[in-house]
């Protein structure tokens, strides 16, 4: 899973990073990011992407915890997520993630892990547009996970899916609904990583 993650980049960066037009009034830095906080997300409306806000999490009717993950394995078959594997996939930009490592003596240490040749990658998401209490419009989003790669099965069997830079304009546009295709690129990350105890 994907728990809590950092975006410590300024917004000048995420804008030219994702060549993305900024729509996130008050955004600012981050460096642990929890979840039900406002994120930034990447979206694409025609041509432009945009920097949004966007609540991190859904509503869970069966459970007091939010719907922060999605599994990969499974997005396109669930019902909370199916219409949004096809109609609003999102970009979560990030410059770190964090989870906890299980040692012997059944402690936990908190782990970073960043991409070690990218300041700033980006997660897989989904996100949709829900009405607030006050009538306004809100954004939510979820992560979508897959399964650990090498590097992380030591520290937990599941890690958010890190798109590569071939993949982020296909997973933008969300007039591309070939299923096979978008899975495919729900895999585990295949480069290097980075790790540190914090």
């Amino acid at each position: 899973m994907c728990g809590r993650y950092q975006l410590a980049s300024g917004i000048n960066q995420l804008m030219l990073m994702f060549n993305a037009q900024n729509r996130y009034i008050g955004y600012g830095a981050q460096n642990e990011i929890f979840p039900t906080n406002l994120v930034a997300i990447v979206t694409k409306e025609g041509n432009q992407n945009f920097i949004e806000a966007s609540k991190w999490g859904f509503d869970n009717h069966y459970d007091s915890r939010p719907l922060i993950n999605a599994r990969g394995e499974t997005v396109d078959e669930k019902k909370t997520f199916k219409n949004m594997f096809t109609q609003g996939r999102c970009i979560i930009p990030a410059t770190a993630f964090f989870e906890w490592r299980k040692n012997p003596d059944g402690s936990k240490t908190k782990m970073q892990i960043k991409v070690r040749d990218a300041e700033i990658f980006g997660m897989a998401g989904l996100y949709r547009a829900e009405q607030a209490a006050d009538n306004s419009t809100i954004l939510r989003c979820a992560i979508i996970t897959t399964s650990a790669n090498p590097a992380m099965q030591s520290i937990h069997e599941r890690m958010p899916v890190i798109l590569s830079s071939e993949a982020k304009d296909v997973w933008l546009d969300n007039t591309i609904g070939d299923i096979p295709m978008l899975k495919d690129f729900l895999k585990p990350y295949s480069g290097d990583l980075e790790f540190a105890v914090v």
